[in-house]
């Protein structure tokens, strides 16, 4: 039986998600039905597809009463959309569906599990909000939820656990067969812990213990959490609120942690070995990863941060979009990122320059485009005279460009889209300490009309960024303070 508040949402989104051009969409990456898209939910396989589920609202571009968004793939780059699956219309959910996972169970149905908020009235008179978490069981388009929602509350919470900051159940199967998964939760120092529930089928959850706790290191609130094995170690991956920068780690406030180590499934004891930031651009938010099933592990997280929503206009018919699919590897401790490997099958008239002088600005012919992938190799014309910046600049015309710059006396690597169109004084440049070999580097640049994200190296940092310029503006060029000769690997990206 569905809901009249659910029924809405999708008679809503059925329509004007139709009156939505293609080509006011990102071509590859996942943007909403219609209206406000926030954190990927319930990233998985059901069914032989890839499901994603997204927070939602799908009645205006700004962010209100959560819904989830639901959207299928067979490669990660070109999505079906479905009905809306979840709405707020029972008791524990009244004020949100917020985010949560899915998980196929072995009679053939699929769970997700989801943080429902409600209000409730505190002893001095005021309301607040008291996060619970909630199961739904569907058969992949229709879900019904769960009749003993909430199954985990305040009651379930180890001893200074906040029920107003418990969130975001992620689950994932240990090898003994047991479901476990993660939770994000405020604890009494204010900070932010990451805690595990263990389950037999699903239904029930018991609390285990913590498995990671802030103690006030990395920002606050930790949201979001993703736990996973990755080439022989254990990977924890979370969203901090309020962090603070460690020299060049950890700039965006709202941001994201990378931690690897050691976990003993028996004791769910997870031992931190390094840390280290996820993405190191403007815009990357609440990732979460699906193992493939040739053994891959890829990443999706919400391309925007909450510091720089303003850059959409409220006028926009939809707002948000999801990263680029990444795939994962551990290389000494570090987490590397790669763009999904499909992504060649969309590469359309390829191009290939070598040995370009740069000096001032140049532009080279049939190098244009807003859906375009560069793999770029700068190096000094004369290793004696290291040039002093590189830069491309793209979604580029008269009056706007955006653009990543490279300063090796530095050794900075700068996002930059402040001339991009942006009416809004917010967020426009973020630095990344990079390592090159005397003025060496290789870049590689993926494009997709409203979006920039920069793999640097061989994936040992990325940088991302979304942009908002009117898509006429498609010009590409190459700039160089001092004397620069690059190489270039150049292609359209698209069907």
């Amino acid at each position: 039986m569905i809901s009249r508040e659910l029924q809405r949402a999708r008679e809503y989104e059925a329509e004007y998600g139709a009156a939505i051009h293609p080509e006011q969409r990102p071509v590859f990456h996942l943007s909403p039905r219609c209206g406000w898209m926030n954190d990927p939910n319930g990233f998985g396989i059901y069914q032989g597809k890839y499901h994603m589920f997204y927070q939602y609202y799908p009645y205006a571009s700004h962010w209100d009463s959560m819904h989830w968004g639901h959207a299928v793939s067979s490669d990660l780059l070109h999505w079906e959309y479905l009905p809306c699956a979840l709405a707020p219309d029972t008791d524990p959910d009244r004020e949100g569906c917020f985010s949560g996972s899915a998980f196929p169970l072995p009679d053939g149905r699929h769970l997700l599990m989801y943080t429902g908020v409600s209000r409730e009235q505190q002893p001095g008179g005021q309301f607040r909000e008291i996060q619970a978490q909630n199961i739904a069981v569907g058969d992949g388009t229709d879900y019904q939820k769960y009749e003993g929602n909430p199954v985990l509350t305040a009651a379930d919470l180890p001893e200074g656990g906040s029920r107003f900051d418990f969130r975001d159940p992620k689950i994932f199967p240990l090898s003994d067969g047991r479901l476990c998964c993660t939770i994000g939760n405020r604890p009494a120092d204010d900070s932010g812990q990451i805690l595990l529930y263990l389950s037999e089928d699903g239904f029930r959850w018991k609390y285990w213990k913590v498995l990671a706790a802030n103690r006030n290191r990395f920002g606050r609130m930790w949201e979001c959490p993703d736990f996973f094995p990755l080439d022989g170690k254990w990977v924890l991956l979370t969203s901090p609120q309020d962090m603070l920068p460690q020299g060049f780690e950890y700039h965006n406030g709202n941001g994201t942690l990378c931690l690897t180590g050691s976990f003993d499934e028996a004791e769910g004891n997870f031992t931190e070995e390094t840390d280290q930031a996820i993405d190191y651009g403007i815009d990357f938010y609440a990732p979460q990863t699906v193992l493939t099933p040739d053994g891959r592990r890829v990443m999706i997280g919400w391309l925007q941060n909450w510091d720089a929503c303003a850059i959409r206009r409220p006028e926009s018919v939809w707002a948000g979009q999801m990263s680029l699919p990444r795939e994962l590897s551990l290389r000494n401790g570090r987490l590397y990122q790669q763009p999904l490997r499909e992504l060649a099958s969309l590469r359309r008239d390829e191009k290939e320059f070598h040995d370009i002088p740069v000096s001032g600005q140049v532009r080279l012919p049939g190098i244009q485009g807003r859906a375009v992938e560069m793999e770029i190799r700068v190096r000094p014309a004369d290793p004696a005279a290291v040039f002093h910046k590189f830069a491309v600049r793209f979604a580029e015309d008269g009056q706007f460009h955006t653009a990543f710059s490279f300063r090796p006396h530095e050794g900075i690597l700068k996002a930059d889209r402040k001339f991009s169109g942006s009416r809004r004084a917010i967020v426009h440049q973020r630095r990344c300490l990079v390592e090159h070999r005397d003025g060496a580097l290789t870049i590689r640049l993926i494009l997709d009309r409203f979006s920039a994200e920069c793999f640097v190296g061989e994936g040992e940092q990325v940088m991302s960024m979304a942009l908002y310029t009117d898509t006429a503006a498609d010009g590409i060029s190459f700039f160089a303070d001092g004397d620069a000769v690059m190489d270039l690997k150049f292609a359209r990206l698209g069907d």
